[in-house]
Parts: C-alpha cells; sequence; structure tokens
C-alpha cells in the first residue's frame, strides 16, 4: 500500500490565505471575521507542524496545538499570550449567543483586528520554523 502523501503544506498555504482575509476583514472594518480568521490562520500552521511530523492535528484550540506542537521546549510567553488570545475569538466572533447581548459585529473593534493578525502572524512564523527545522532533519 502506498504511503499516504504529507499535506502539511497545503495546510500552511491556507493558513497564510486565512491571514491575508484577516487583513481584509479588518480593512473592510469586519473585526469579529478579522478575529476570526486570525485564529483560523494560526490553527491550521500549528495544525501544519503536527502533520509534518506524521501526528494527528485535532480540535480548533490554538493554545492546546502550541502546546503540543512545542512539547519538547520551552514555549516563549509571547506566544502563549498570543495563542490565549485568539482562541477567545472561536466562538464569540461567529455567534449572538457566545455574548450575553448583542452581534458580534457590535462589539469587536480595529484593536481586537490588528492584536490577532498580529498574533496569528506570530504563531505562523513560528510554526514555520518548526516545519522547516522538521524537514531539514
Amino acid at each position: 500500500m502506498p504511503a499516504v502523501a504529507s499535506r502539511h503544506a497545503d495546510w500552511l498555504r491556507q493558513a497564510a490565505a486565512d491571514l491575508r482575509l484577516a487583513r481584509h476583514a479588518r480593512d473592510g472594518n469586519a473585526h469579529d471575521w478579522a478575529c476570526f480568521a486570525a485564529h483560523q490562520a494560526a490553527e491550521k500552521a500549528l495544525k501544519a507542524v503536527l502533520m509534518s511530523r506524521g501526528a494527528d492535528a485535532w480540535g480548533h484550540t490554538v493554545t492546546t496545538l502550541l502546546g503540543v506542537v512545542a512539547a519538547d521546549e520551552d514555549t516563549p510567553e509571547e506566544l502563549v499570550v498570543c495563542a490565549k488570545t485568539l482562541d477567545k475569538h472561536y466562538i464569540p466572533t461567529r455567534y449572538p449567543n457566545g455574548l450575553d447581548a448583542g452581534a458580534p459585529t457590535d462589539f469587536y473593534t480595529s484593536k481586537d483586528s490588528d492584536d490577532a493578525i498580529a498574533c496569528a502572524e506570530r504563531l505562523i512564523g513560528f510554526a514555520r520554523g518548526q516545519a522547516e527545522q522538521r524537514s531539514r532533519g
């Protein structure tokens, strides 16, 4: 039976596409969607690292995925803070019942978008470094 090809490069490309979407949403003042797309970008980048290692990559919690990816090393606190920041955007950015009242679009700001995008950029950079390190042996 032939070996299954790793799809980690596809996941990294999609992470970059999701980050572009986050920037586009921010520029269009859709800050709720910018934050969610930033979360998705980081999630997919970290899953790409796990796939590059031949591991299963399940779940949507960026903090957990980061912990698995960086289990054998000291994770910079900045990355942990970024992961936790992005995890806060997974549900309430999309569903009105994620907040006590109002729609998500009423609550997200350009600062939220900027912070989420900056965090996604940091985590994607980390993930790319991990994936490249793995491919070099």
